[in-house]
């Protein structure tokens, strides 16, 4: 099973990841020695795409769209081979933080990449790979950015991005949901981190394609 968190920078979901792993475990404790938790760009204990993932957010990088864009991607596939595949063979959780949504929102729509291109170059290298269930922390750009000026303590190239920038993420995010909509689990990102992580279990605990999977998982 395999389940991406999304959301704009500031929506804390990478804090809700590291809470929920440990809930699901609590309801499911045939969960504890199989899931994966990992991120993007990067990955668990790859070297290779923990440097790209560097030189990416480096706020001294100066990267065209296209050449951020390629790096992105094979980032995207040292993970998939090192980390996504194995553990989707052996039939273990993977959870992760950010995929493909990411960078569709933010180098297609975002970077002005067009929908079209960074698809085709998606798929040339996921081998099909999509999420079984995304969960997508809803917060609006106001809020996102106000979150970010109290939490960064390292800023990176992001962070330097125009509120615009961060405006076109949140409606990628959102023409991506509205064409996905059985895929995309939405929880309100706004609420206390408690609350935030209630509706994440409840959303995901409920969701048909997490029931089946956990009613099979062996």
């Amino acid at each position: 099973m395999f389940i991406t968190f999304e959301g704009p920078d500031g929506s804390g979901k990478t804090t809700i990841i590291n809470r929920l792993i440990i809930e699901l475990i609590e309801k499911y404790p045939k969960l504890a020695l199989n899931y994966v938790l990992t991120r993007e760009p990067g990955g668990k204990d790859i070297i290779e795409a923990e440097k790209i993932r560097s030189l990416i957010l480096d706020k001294d990088s100066k990267l065209s769209s296209v050449s951020e864009a390629l790096l992105y991607t094979t980032s995207r596939r040292i993970h998939l081979e090192r980390v996504v595949w194995p553990a989707l063979k052996e039939n273990r959780l993977v959870l992760c933080d950010r995929y493909v949504d990411s960078f569709f929102a933010y180098q297609g729509y975002a970077r002005n990449l067009g929908i079209t291109f960074v698809k085709k170059l998606t798929n040339l290298i996921i081998d099909k790979t999509m999420p079984d269930i995304t969960i997508f922390f809803e917060i609006k750009p106001e809020e996102s950015k106000i979150r970010r000026e109290q939490i960064r303590i390292v800023s990176d190239r992001l962070d330097s991005e125009t509120e615009l920038f961060h405006q076109k993420v949140y409606k990628g995010y959102h023409e991506l949901i509205k064409k996905e909509k059985d895929r995309f689990i939405v929880v309100d990102a706004t609420k206390s981190i408690e609350e935030v992580l209630k509706e994440s279990f409840e959303k995901l605990d409920k969701h048909p394609r997490f029931k089946k999977w956990i009613k099979e998982f062996k």
